[in-house]
């Protein structure tokens, strides 16, 4: 069984865990994982991530306001994300970023997104990015900034993710590298160097192959660190441990 998996994103306090979370959570030592990032999207979801960091010691959290989480921003919110960050376990702006499929005002959108890569400047922390139809936009705005970080679940050409690299940011990969029409997270997968990957599940979607359209938990990462690992023709756990590095580098964490 591959052992030290970090999963770099997850919402381990949506909906789809209130049934079985806490067992869930507690089972993930014995599966392989050795460190979660649960991602919030709103002030309410990084209250709840908190809590489930101040009670597994193996989670960690990124505090931000998502594209699609704007509604009733409070005007103060900056200084919110800034009081949340204060917390020892609070390890990343995000999840933040556009998101051009859903009919969200992009001037808005644009706006927190470039307010908070602001914020990150100023706090040396790093960004956790959401970019969803949105490649030239989300592009634009990360070269204006520079931000350090990660383009997580990334969705981008390999042309893209050149210029990500200029920029001296990592990229995540989840479940969607095993699809069975997965042609362009494959030449990703290819392409991207090992000292700039992360794994993630996003869960609980975007389950890889064979859970797709089920649950995804941490424990998954399994089925994706192994496709990747035969797309680079390295060793699965091989992979597991550079990207668990990786994202501890990233992330600033010692344990």
């Amino acid at each position: 069984m591959i052992q030290g998996i970090f999963d770099a994103h997850s919402h381990y306090d949506d909906k789809w865990f209130d049934e079985d979370r806490i067992d869930l959570l507690s089972s993930m030592n014995k599966k392989g994982v050795s460190h979660i990032i649960s991602a919030a999207v709103d002030l309410d979801s990084a209250q709840k991530a908190k809590a489930l960091a101040e009670k597994f010691d193996f989670i960690y959290i990124t505090v931000g306001f998502h594209p699609e989480n704007l509604d009733n921003i409070p005007l103060d919110y900056l200084q919110k994300i800034t009081d949340f960050l204060r917390y020892e376990k609070a390890v990343a702006i995000g999840e933040i970023g556009l998101d051009y499929h859903w009919d969200i005002d992009k001037a808005l959108q644009k706006r927190v997104f470039e307010e908070q890569l602001k914020l990150s400047k100023e706090l040396d922390i790093p960004v956790v990015v959401h970019d969803r139809e949105a490649h030239k936009d989300t592009l634009d705005l990360l070269k204006k900034y520079n931000p350090k970080g990660l383009l997580h679940c990334f969705s981008g050409s390999v042309e893209m993710l050149k210029e990500v690299l200029k920029l001296g940011m990592s990229i995540s990969l989840g479940g969607t590298v095993t699809f069975k029409n997965a042609r362009v997270p494959v030449e990703v997968a290819k392409f991207v160097p090992l000292d700039k990957l992360l794994l993630e599940t996003d869960a609980p979607y975007l389950s890889p192959v064979p859970f797709r359209g089920k649950r995804n938990d941490s424990s998954m990462i399994a089925y994706t660190a192994e496709k990747i690992a035969e797309i680079k023709n390295i060793d699965a756990q091989k992979l597991v441990d550079i990207t668990r590095e990786n994202a501890k580098t990233l992330f600033n964490i010692s344990e």
